[in-house]
Order: C-alpha cells, then sequence, then structure tokens
C-alpha cells in the first residue's frame, strides 16, 4: 500500500505539471586512446600483471574531476560528465593495451587473468584533472573559455614477483593543452593525456635488464 500511495503520488505531482522541464542525460567518455608505443626488437621473456590503480576521493570513481584557479584546494566534479569506466581500471586498462601493442613482454596480464607473472606493476593516481582557465562553470558545463589543460600524476612501482624487491617506484606527470571550448575537446585532451603517460611508462618498462640466457627474469 505504501508504495502504491507513492507511485499515485508521482502521478498527481506529474499530471499538475505545466510543461516539462528539458531531460537532461549524462555523457560518457571513453578513455581509451591509441597506444603510441611501437614494438622494438623482440619481447622480454617474461609476463607483466598490472593491477588496477587505487586512487582517492572521486578519483575512484567515473568523475571527471576539476579546479579553478580561484578556488585551488577545492577538488570538484562535473555533475553530468563522467567516464564510461572508473579511473583506475581505465588508466591500468591503457597500461595493459600500451605493453601489448609495443612488445614490451612476451605477456602482459590484468589481475583478473590466470596467468604467473615475473614482474607486478601498481601504484596510485595522483591528479587526473580539468585545469579551466577561469572560476565560474556554467550550469550546462560547457567547458570554459580558452579551453584551460588537464594534467595528470600517477605513481608506480614495479616489484618483481620472485623476490618481491621493488625494481623501481616512479613518479609521471604530464600536462595537455585543451584545443576547443566543449566538453568533447576536454575529453580528447583527457585521452591524449592518458595516451602520454601510459607511453612514457612503457618506455621505462621497455629499458628493464634482459636476463641472460637460460637465466631467471
Amino acid at each position: 500500500m505504501a508504495l502504491m500511495a507513492v507511485l499515485l503520488l508521482h502521478v498527481i505531482l506529474a499530471s499538475g505539471c505545466g510543461t516539462p522541464a528539458p531531460l537532461r542525460v549524462d555523457v560518457f567518455y571513453a578513455l581509451d586512446p591509441e597506444p603510441l608505443e611501437t614494438p622494438i626488437g623482440p619481447p622480454l621473456p617474461a609476463a607483466l600483471e598490472v593491477s588496477d590503480f587505487a586512487a582517492r576521493g572521486f578519483l575512484g570513481g567515473r568523475q571527471i574531476v576539476f579546479r579553478t584557479p580561484s578556488e585551488p584546494l577545492q577538488v570538484q566534479r562535473y555533475e553530468r560528465l563522467l567516464w564510461a569506466d572508473p579511473l583506475p581500471r581505465a588508466l591500468s586498462r591503457n597500461l595493459v593495451r600500451a605493453s601489448r601493442a609495443g612488445g614490451v613482454f612476451d605477456f602482459t596480464l590484468t589481475a583478473a587473468d590466470r596467468g604467473r607473472a615475473d614482474y607486478l606493476l601498481g601504484g596510485e593516481i595522483e591528479r587526473f584533472e580539468h585545469l579551466p582557465p577561469g572560476a565560474g562553470l556554467e550550469a550546462d558545463e560547457a567547458v570554459p573559455a580558452e579551453g584551460g589543460r588537464v594534467i595528470g600524476t600517477l605513481n608506480l612501482a614495479l616489484v618483481r614477483a620472485a623476490d618481491r624487491r621493488v625494481l623501481w617506484d616512479r613518479r609521471y606527470h604530464r600536462e595537455v593543452a585543451v584545443a576547443g571550448t566543449t566538453p568533447d575537446d576536454m575529453a580528447a585532451a583527457f585521452n591524449r593525456l592518458a595516451a602520454l603517460l601510459v607511453a612514457e611508462v612503457v618506455r621505462d618498462l621497455r629499458a628493464l635488464p634482459r636476463p641472460p640466457s637460460g637465466g631467471d627474469a
């Protein structure tokens, strides 16, 4: 009965309204850029496992984050502009795809894959946000004039699985200008940013020393 009363109330309220308000639809953007690195020589005879990255606050979900110059300590989010997948998963999958495309290892795995890895790569997303050139975002969430820039920082560590030795612990940072004033332009800049970040990681992975013939990875 209580549920029927609530539904009836909604019908009465809807019928009593005039012209309905315009429907505002959430917009979901893919973070899936084409890899920048191509194969150079034979792959390392080993398997790499990339875990989903850690992230705090809004960065752990689908929200697209921004900060304004007038309030740089306030981490804010766009209400209806979202990532199609949670950001930590999307960025880690970008890295998996880039490593495979670059032919760095014999195998590049995710945590969900069934396989034994020789190297483990994980870490945290420190920043991945839009920096508009001015304060005062409009209700339609258009990117402010001049577009601003997007910024990203990853803190990653590579561990050798056999003895859990940390081989390196590095910080990756990039900024990309937004070449327009629309949300689509902002999303394109974020995709370029992701491609640059993971390409730098792939180059570092490619520099790993190769084991001697017949030795362990």
